[in-house]
């Protein structure tokens, strides 16, 4: 029985997300994803990068099955079983990850759960260490389509806690754990791919990077 779930966002989105993160993560290392998932994307990222070792993790114990049938589809020796990590129990039991993924979980979370990631993010990566999150976001308290504006409000009909967040407010949350925008690159379906990296303060430019991308 094959128990591989599939999802259409990681379909649509997981090659852009990759170009992003063949350019920004270490050349070696642990890479942690928060949130994996069904298991489609650290499959493909630990695919086309054999030389970093995935840890992919998620909270719903029930989709393990899907992401270890994924890597064992895909005859991966670079991607560890999955965990049961929820960001808002610390210590996580990663302590240390030479970078740190997490993709569409800000968004479908409560606002503690993103204080919780990026504490921990702060935490476990090294200097100049990067954090990777992907989906989509409000920027200057506006929404940046009327799609995401609508998707919002389902969300949030769904669980008052969960909904789009402010790239501004959550840059500031990351700025308190050390961790500064260094990129932001538009995805497919109007989300976006921010890149945080571990500083001991704001990045030059990083202000100018969250006012002025398209």
């Amino acid at each position: 029985m094959d128990s591989r779930e599939t999802a259409p966002s990681p379909e649509r989105n997981k090659q852009p997300m990759l170009e992003v993160l063949a350019r920004v993560l270490p050349p070696r290392g642990l890479v942690l994803e928060i949130g994996s998932g069904t298991g489609q994307h650290v499959v493909h990222f630990a695919r086309a990068l054999p030389a970093l070792t995935f840890q992919p993790s998620e909270m719903d114990v029930e989709r393990h099955a899907s992401i270890e049938a994924w890597v064992a589809e895909g005859n991966l020796s670079n991607v560890k079983p999955p965990l049961a990590i929820d960001v808002t129990k610390h210590p996580w039991p990663v302590s240390a990850a030479d970078a740190v993924v997490c993709i569409n979980v800000i968004h479908i979370s409560p606002w503690e759960a993103t204080l919780a990631l990026m504490a921990g993010a702060g935490r476990i990566l090294p200097a100049s260490g990067v954090l990777v999150t992907y989906g989509p976001y409000m920027r200057g308290g506006a929404h940046t389509s009327q799609s995401n504006e609508a998707f919002d409000a389902s969300l949030r009909a769904r669980n008052p806690l969960w909904g789009v967040r402010d790239i501004d407010k959550v840059a500031e949350v990351a700025g308190n754990e050390g961790l500064a925008l260094e990129e932001a690159v538009p995805m497919p379906a109007n989300n976006f791919t921010l890149v945080w990296r571990k500083s001991n303060g704001a990045l030059p430019g990083a202000r100018a990077l969250v006012d002025g991308f398209a």
